[in-house]
């Protein structure tokens, strides 16, 4: 989607735009197409963040979040980042340094939680399991049971690598019976499955706006518990971009954030979420999202192919597919590409014989029958 505008140098822009216009649909791990109404919200001309008219959206945004997380206890926090700075921001505001953290993994973000967890001079205790599996609660308890002087769980939700959801509700029961703090890692999985924020009595969970969202990235976005804030306003050196207390304290007074927000992000996430609402609510834009995922697992299995993940544990949001022996997932992907769809290379230890379809952001499901229409092609013809 070409947006127009006057312009006195067009040529600088046809420049860029030559390099970047749009030459495949999006079936990616992020970031992904864009809603046109997202487009076309960012489009318009900036202002000032500390204007009226900025804290009147940031306000709007943070409520509409707040619902949609059904998180009436938490704060909503939006940082100026990836979603990964609220993995840096989770450490740094409650772990003190050399205390011990419970990393779950599952895959390669799990394994990137661990890496924040050392690289701030904390402990991670690695929970791992085979790619494609989940972690089951009897083993996060065990684990648990024998590390009972960790500070906080992490959790992976939804592994973008391997497709794998992890069963977060359960999950979080025992984090409880511990009474340990958790925080989720739900970059590919906020927008795309449900978090009950406060039934589920989460700590923390935050996302990036590039994913499920369906928002160019710049903006992260948590939830966060009062008992995290009640923790970092006593912890030293916790850091001033990533200061929680301090963004809680801007959200209240200054209708903001410290330091300049992404702005047209926020306009766009704000859009998403009024679409959401006039879809028919949460519930019917999550049953998209199912169907969606659904659509792409029965169509190569119909192929032969295999889904990496567990049965009953399923992404709704991207599927890791397994290709035949003496195929390599990269070549799908190429393949693929030459047919004008963009799919994702296959990911961490699983690169090599998976290639990985991603269903967020904006799409048709017309557009996700032609894509199965050329994958069967190209599976077909890769057999030959």
């Amino acid at each position: 989607m070409e947006l127009r505008f006057e312009m006195e140098y067009e040529e600088a822009y046809r420049e860029v735009y030559e390099l970047v216009k749009p030459k495949y649909r999006l079936f990616t791990a992020g970031p992904v197409a864009c809603f046109p109404e997202v487009l076309a919200i960012m489009s318009v001309q900036m202002f000032s963040h500390r204007s009226a008219e900025a804290k009147e959206v940031h306000v709007d945004t943070l409520s509409r979040l707040r619902a949609f997380l059904e998180a009436e206890k938490g704060e909503i926090i939006m940082f100026p980042s990836s979603g990964t700075g609220f993995m840096e921001a989770a450490v740094r505001n409650t772990v003190p340094r050399g205390g011990k953290v419970l990393v779950t993994t599952v895959g390669a973000f799990g394994d990137r939680f661990a890496e924040v967890v050392n690289s701030n001079g904390r402990e991670a205790v690695i929970l791992r399991k085979e790619p494609g599996y989940a972690v089951k609660p009897e083993e996060l308890d065990e684990a648990l049971r024998k590390n009972p002087d960790v500070v906080a769980v992490t959790i992976t939700y939804n592994e973008t690598s391997t497709g794998v959801l992890n069963p977060l509700p359960e999950l979080a029961k025992v984090v409880h019976e511990h009474d340990k703090l958790l925080f989720v890692d739900a970059v590919s999985a906020m927008g795309g499955a449900d978090i009950k924020f406060d039934k589920w009595g989460l700590d923390m969970i935050f996302a990036s706006s590039q994913k499920a969202f369906g928002v160019p990235p710049g903006l992260a976005v948590a939830a966060v518990s009062e008992r995290v804030f009640e923790i970092a306003e006593k912890m030293p050196e916790r850091g001033w971009y990533f200061d929680l207390p301090l963004y809680k304290k801007f959200n209240g007074k200054k209708k903001g954030t410290p330091s300049t927000p992404p702005l047209p992000q926020i306009f766009g996430l704000n859009v998403v979420l009024r679409i959401v609402e006039k879809m028919g609510g949460k519930d019917a834009w999550l049953g998209m999202y199912k169907k969606r995922s659904e659509t792409i697992r029965e169509g190569v299995k119909e192929m032969g192919l295999g889904v990496l993940a567990e049965p009953g544990y399923e992404s709704p949001t991207i599927t890791a597919v397994v290709v035949p022996e003496g195929m390599k997932g990269v070549d799908v992907y190429n393949a693929m590409r030459e047919r004008g769809f963009e799919l994702a290379k296959g990911y961490g230890s699983v690169a090599e014989k998976t290639f990985r379809i991603g269903n967020m952001g904006y799409m048709t499901f017309e557009d996700i029958e032609e894509m199965l229409a050329n994958l069967r092609e190209v599976i077909e013809k890769l057999k030959g």
